[in-house]
């Protein structure tokens, strides 16, 4: 079996064109632009990347974008006076930190600043609340990313056995209740997993976002399953991007298989312009 794969690319650029039609719509019926605002602290070199592709994503779209470049040595106060007047102006509906921050600045309590309808990461523990007690509202990018693949490429997940590798709040936990809304069996493992290659093998669905590359062999993978790959990282040989998931190899098992670049990564950020624009038409029945 050789995997079709997942393009994750094609994808986003297929829903940001159906986006900027809806934005236009909600232009004309209500005379709303959906505006979203990126707080960038310091100069680390993969987060200006990262805002810059949302940044041109937001205005291709019709979006009202801004970013906010702050000095990395600005106080947590000074932030948290950012955000408040963001919080503030209605024309921003959506309100981006982009982490990681300096360490003199306490990141859960910048997470605590944004409002809540406004925290298009879905990083906010009332969001969080809501995704777990099953009514989602803004949920975490890249996991809601992930769904829209299943969905586009009928993975009927209903019954399924998941497995995730990886428990952090911002892929692993999410997607575990993403997947059991879907009536997915889910099983979330981690550095301490006993026998992990053992029990990804019983996969029918495997999500990979450990940040190690190549780690996941065809040892983990059964013939048949889907491989999502949410790794991002640079090969210590040629510096070249790769996936958490040796994509030669398991290519070979899975029947569906998401490539780094080009899979996960464009719909985090669709996902986040989707979210955006979710959060000004709310703002209309408001």
């Amino acid at each position: 079996m050789t995997a079709k794969i997942i393009d994750g690319k094609a994808l986003a650029k297929k829903m940001q064109g159906q986006l900027a039609e809806k934005v236009a719509q909600l232009k004309a019926q209500h005379g709303i632009v959906p505006g979203l605002v990126v707080i960038l602290v310091g100069d680390n070199p993969a987060s200006q990347v990262y805002v810059r592709n949302k940044e041109r994503s937001a205005l291709a779209a019709g979006f009202t974008s801004e970013t906010v470049r702050l000095s990395d040595s600005i106080s947590q106060e000074e932030l948290l006076a950012v955000i408040e007047k963001y919080n503030q102006d209605p024309a921003f509906h959506g309100i981006l930190v982009q982490l990681p921050l300096p360490s003199h600045i306490n990141d859960k309590r910048v997470i605590l600043a944004i409002d809540p309808k406004k925290d298009v990461d879905g990083f906010h523990p009332m969001n969080t609340g809501h995704l777990w007690s099953g009514r989602p509202l803004m949920v975490p990018c890249t996991p809601a990313g992930i769904m829209e693949m299943f969905r586009e490429y009928q993975v009927d997940l209903e019954g399924k056995n998941a497995v995730i590798v990886g428990r952090s709040n911002i892929v692993g936990k999410p997607m575990a209740q993403l997947l059991l809304d879907k009536n997915a069996t889910v099983t979330l493992t981690h550095s301490r997993t006993r026998h992990l290659a053992r029990v990804c093998k019983r996969a029918d669905v495997l999500i990979v976002a450990i940040g190690q590359g190549n780690f996941v062999t065809k040892d983990y993978v059964k013939e048949g399953a889907v491989v999502i790959d949410v790794g991002m990282n640079r090969d210590d040989d040629d510096g070249k991007l790769i996936g958490d998931v040796k994509f030669d190899e398991v290519a070979k098992l899975a029947s569906l298989l998401t490539p780094v670049p080009g899979g996960v990564g464009p719909m985090t950020i669709t996902m986040l312009l989707e979210q955006t624009y979710q959060a000004a038409l709310r703002s209309v029945s408001l």
